[in-house]
């Protein structure tokens, strides 16, 4: 059960500065438990069956312990959105020091030709020595993955990885053994109902790991140990709140070879603690914040949003 003392749930809506995952809003829950404040804030879109692990990973960070840190400051990448060239090369260059940069491509209704502008604008900012990685949502088949994948990979002067470039585990087996580019699995991993199916299949070289989707900073540590692949930790999109849990997981992991996901706070117009959880000097701290009453009554809903949450919030529940 999640706390619902006044004062301890707070239904918050915050503007995105730019369309991204097909939203403009970024909507949830934050809470107050014994062990700190906590965040649910699963996608619209989702049913709310595939809610249940949010809520577990909600209950956690409100109720458990977090693991011990190895690291007191986590290497994150900035993440462009699917956005012209010069809006590309402008993220980069305001990204505090990132030298890793994650470049959405495969956008419904735009051209392939804006994938290269956008990847070729962000070599430009970042220079010969920056990491660049791509990740396509799973949006394309496998003939087209294999010719996007070597095209950006030459327009890039060297991809770090693509990141679910198929939505099926064999596609990406598929696509894997086609390019020389690394291969790494997000949707594959999290919404599936056995995380490990990309080793046996043999389809990813990388693990991508978001804490909310997956039920919780424990429970991702415990696929991190279990599936015998590199993890990059990357977010849900959440407030500072909900970042600093996937901040804990990655600052818990004996090896990061690669930098995380987690620096998407600046992808809001607004967050809810006085200090957001952005890098500095192209890092994260590895810190708990906790709102500021200011910020979180700014960015509260209305109380038609605040009613739906709350009544997904007990449907779910109802399942957990």
């Amino acid at each position: 059960m999640i706390i619902r003392a006044d004062g301890d749930l707070h239904v918050f809506a915050v503007a995105m500065r730019n369309r991204f995952r097909g939203i403009t809003v970024r909507e949830g829950i934050l809470v107050r438990g014994p062990a700190g404040w906590a965040e649910f804030s699963p996608f619209l879109d989702y049913d709310d069956a595939t809610c249940v692990p949010w809520l577990r990973a909600a209950r956690e960070a409100a109720y458990d312990v977090w693991p011990t840190p190895v690291r007191d400051a986590v290497p994150v990448n900035c993440t462009v959105p699917a956005v012209g060239p010069e809006q590309a090369h402008e993220v980069v260059c305001r990204s505090a020091g990132c030298r890793t940069a994650k470049v959405k491509v495969a956008e419904p209704g735009r051209p392939e030709s804006d994938d290269l502008a956008r990847v070729e604008a962000v070599r430009d900012a970042l220079g010969p020595d920056g990491r660049i990685r791509v990740d396509a949502n799973g949006g394309w088949d496998v003939d087209t993955a294999t010719r996007m994948i070597t095209w950006l990979d030459k327009a890039a002067g060297g991809l770090e990885y693509a990141e679910q470039p198929c939505a099926s585990v064999e596609e990406l087996a598929q696509v894997r053994r086609r390019v020389d580019v690394p291969i790494a699995a997000d949707e594959s991993i999290r919404q599936a109902a056995d995380p490990y199916r990309v080793v046996r299949h043999e389809a990813a070289d990388i693990a991508v790991l978001k804490v909310q989707p997956l039920g919780g900073v424990l429970s991702a540590l415990r696929i991190a140990e279990q599936i015998g692949l590199p993890v990059v930790v990357s977010s849900a999109l959440e407030t500072s709140i909900g970042i600093a849990g996937g901040v804990a997981l990655a600052a818990a992991l004996p090896e990061l070879p690669y930098a995380c996901g987690l620096a998407t706070v600046s992808m809001l117009t607004a967050d809810v603690v006085a200090h957001p959880l952005v890098p500095v000097d192209g890092a994260l701290p590895v810190v708990r914040p906790e709102p500021d009453p200011a910020r979180l009554a700014a960015v509260a809903a209305d109380e038609a949003t605040r009613q739906r949450w709350l009544e997904r919030l007990d449907r779910v529940e109802g399942l957990a």
